[in-house]
């Protein structure tokens, strides 16, 4: 449904990250629908003609879509439904049509001109997404006719066609027309990769993510280092004010470090050893924490990944006690802004976030995943689960995270109130620069924001409930959820459009 109603978040062109909770086995799972690079990729053979890094938008950004065939892993292994009855209402809502909607409307207007300037006047996104060659009026019905046949054949054909079958052989010509590497070989070798969460323990909760290509370490270690300080007052993180300024300035500060790390290890692991032991080992976090100037900013080093993002998450807890909590993304607004009109699917642009660069542990290379943003989590109270949680927000998730994590442990509060929450992150001003500025919302306690700038943090302060702030959902299974005779509480980001709902 969101790859229909909210296409420039995610969607068949996108990839996607999974932490499924199997109740029966007692154990969880990491699910990867990341994409890969094209076979027939070169990073040289950029280089020599004249890039220096590679495009945000255009063929060149496409990496293979990994999310419809985790999609049909996910079902295969887990799904009751038949694909129909899964796929029935997004379809519904394609060939139909549904109301354009204020997020929809401004999404689509600030990618038109990014287009343009990429691809030209004509391009298939604005046959498909503005065709009218104006502002699409707010209820205005938005048919994806394209979209809603691709969706079609999914059901009827499975989800393996779109890699192997009659839908491959449509993207294969249309990405070759575009200018894509991408080829039907691509598609046909790409494979989801099922694997183990990686975790570490806050104040003796379990808190669990994916593994690398995912930047999800970056969460773990943030706490790892948090873990090393007194928390603030539980009083203080329970009042609806967040936290004081010292506890912010910890934050900020571990994130800094996190996110260096990230930069000089994440990568995909099948190509490059990314120490995660090391990185989650208690003595690091403490010498991190070590460096960390109580009363002073520091000066990270230049961040060496590009900025932005553009994302959905969402989290389902079924009766039986089974779980999960998926992230998709099509990485920036509509991703690459190239979108095939005989299929309807609009691809990510992904492989921007590879460099060129011979030394970068994320050099593009052939057949392989780029280091991702993306990052799913769960929180686990004596062996079970107790929190799903996950966020929007590029470099914004890992720091939400800790945030809410430490606003369920330290302050003790409910899902709602860690969810909406003041928030704050940091990232840097511009690509490849040191993440310094702060952004935060006006909704802490008075002076907070300005003790933090007192000590050398730039900060923007945004509008109350900001959507730039990132988007956090929650579900709690309270005192174990139903399969223990508990019940469930579901919390969704105020800053976004997102809403709870049991059935």
């Amino acid at each position: 449904m969101l790859a229909v109603v909210a296409p420039n978040a995610c969607g068949l062109g996108g990839d996607a990250f999974w932490l499924i909770w199997d109740e029966r086995e007692g154990r969880q799972h990491a699910l990867n629908g990341s994409g890969r690079s094209a076979a027939g990729v070169d990073a040289a053979a950029l280089r020599a003609r004249g890039f220096s890094r590679l495009p945000a938008r255009g063929p060149l950004a496409i990496t293979v879509p990994g999310a419809v065939r985790s999609w049909g892993d996910a079902h295969a292994r887990y799904g009751r439904l038949t694909r129909d009855a899964i796929l029935a209402p997004a379809l519904e809502l394609a060939a139909g049509g549904f109301p354009a909607w204020d997020g929809f409307v401004e999404a689509v207007e600030t990618m038109a001109p990014i287009v343009e300037g990429a691809l030209g006047s004509g391009s298939g996104w604005a046959q498909v997404y503005r065709p009218h060659g104006r502002r699409w009026h707010p209820g205005e019905r938005v048919r994806l006719e394209a979209l809603g046949a691709t969706l079609q054949r999914l059901a009827t054909a499975g989800f393996d066609d779109f890699y192997e079958g009659e839908l491959a052989e449509r993207q294969a010509r249309g990405l070759a027309e575009a200018g894509s590497a991408i080829t039907a070989d691509d598609l046909r070798a790409h494979r989801s990769t099922w694997g183990e969460p990686i975790a570490t323990d806050y104040r003796g909760v379990r808190v669990t993510t994916h593994p690398p290509n995912s930047q999800g370490i970056v969460a773990l270690e943030i706490l790892d280092i948090l873990a090393e300080f007194e928390p603030p007052p539980s009083a203080l993180l329970s009042a609806g004010s967040g936290a004081d300024a010292r506890w912010i300035h910890l934050g900020i500060e571990a994130s800094k470090l996190a996110m260096a790390d990230r930069d000089a290890f994440v990568t995909d692991p099948a190509f490059r050893e990314v120490p995660v032991e090391r990185l989650l080992d208690r003595d690091r976090a403490a010498q991190l924490a070590a460096r960390i100037d109580l009363h002073r900013a520091a000066l990270p080093p230049p961040s060496r990944q590009p900025r932005g993002g553009g994302t959905i998450y969402l989290a389902a807890v079924d009766r039986d006690g089974n779980a999960v909590s998926l992230i998709e993304s099509n990485y920036q607004g509509f991703g690459s802004g190239v979108v095939d009109p005989a299929t309807g699917i609009g691809y990510q642009n992904r492989g921007s976030y590879f460099s060129l660069e011979p030394d970068h542990p994320n050099v593009l290379e052939p057949g392989k995943r780029t280091l991702h943003t993306l990052m799913p989590g769960m929180v686990f109270r004596a062996g079970r689960p107790w929190v799903v949680a996950g966020s929007m927000g590029a470099d914004a998730q890992p720091q939400i995270h800790a945030q809410v994590v430490s606003a369920l442990v330290d302050g003790g509060v409910d899902v709602a109130t860690a969810v909406t929450a003041p928030r704050w992150f940091v990232e840097p001003a511009d690509h490849f620069e040191p993440p310094v500025e702060v952004r935060a919302e006006p909704r802490f306690a008075d002076g907070v924001l300005e003790e933090l700038e007192g000590i050398g943090h730039p900060v923007t302060r945004t509008a109350a409930f900001s959507s730039a702030l990132g988007h956090c959902h929650a579900i709690e299974l309270v005192d174990g959820g139903p399969v223990s005779g508990g019940t469930l509480a579901a919390a969704t980001d105020p800053r976004s459009a997102g809403l709870p709902a049991t059935y």
